[in-house]
């Protein structure tokens, strides 16, 4: 049964009107199924953005090397967290564009790995500024002219249904993270798992927890999470695309 976040938190609420508020402090801790997650709130409007490398196609790999260059531009970054699967060379497996540019190609095919467990997905952000998860294949089929988009897999949930091959008793477990929009289409959530759990416990987080219709897994194992207000800025080996959240640095 979902119930109101906001009852849980004093200084944390995951509800739209207060993911409007808490820009800076997006993220709480929730609890499902006995399990901690972290999970991060933005309206939809939000400067949500998606970056693979710099102006000298250098990668930026890591959440403090991408905030260094944002700070010069004058933006501060309030949260990031890995944004799909990539190859060895860190270049994106499936769809991506970034600021309108595209430099992957959608993968429509079945295939090996979480990727290619179809249904996948795309998560996009629109000219305005709006956040979506949708399907590949439908995806395909609206051809949106897309500002930011990544690809990935599984689809957590599709039209408010799991994923047809999760199992609840599904022993793979790991670290894992993904993204879905509220079913107003007003919030985005972002969600890290804090402890190892299976495709089936992280998409429940998102359908009855999070009250989202349509999720998209990001990947796991390799899940990192950038949250300053939390003191997290998780370290490693280097990532592929980065998507983050910027607001406007304060003056001193």
């Amino acid at each position: 049964m979902r119930f109101c976040l906001a009852a849980i938190f004093t200084a944390f609420c995951l509800l739209p009107a207060c993911a409007r508020a808490e820009t800076e402090k997006p993220c709480a801790t929730v609890i499902h199924l006995d399990q901690p997650y972290t999970v991060c709130a933005f309206e939809t409007g939000s400067n949500i953005r998606l970056w693979h490398t710099g102006p000298d196609a250098e990668l930026f790999g890591q959440f403090d090397t991408l905030a260094s260059h944002l700070a010069e531009s004058g933006e501060t970054l309030v949260f990031a967290m890995n944004a799909g699967m990539y190859h060895q060379d860190r270049r994106p497996v499936g769809l991506y564009i970034e600021d309108g540019e595209q430099t992957a190609a959608l993968v429509t095919r079945e295939g090996p790995g979480n990727f290619g467990m179809l249904p996948n997905g795309v998560f996009w952000v629109d000219a305005n500024g709006a956040a979506h998860v949708t399907e590949t294949l439908a995806y395909e089929s609206l051809a949106p002219q897309a500002r930011f988009a990544t690809q990935s897999g599984p689809m957590l949930v599709i039209d408010g249904e799991l994923h047809p091959r999760f199992n609840e008793d599904g022993p793979s477990r790991k670290r894992r993270n993904g993204v879905g929009v509220s079913a107003d289409g007003q919030t985005v959530y972002f969600a890290i798992s804090d402890v190892p759990v299976n495709f089936y416990s992280f998409a429940t987080l998102f359908r009855d927890e999070l009250g989202t219709p349509n999720a998209l897994y990001l990947d796991g194992y390799v899940s990192k999470l950038y949250a300053p207000h939390l003191g997290r800025n998780e370290t490693g080996l280097d990532m592929g695309p980065i998507i983050g959240v910027t607001m406007p640095q304060k003056p001193d």
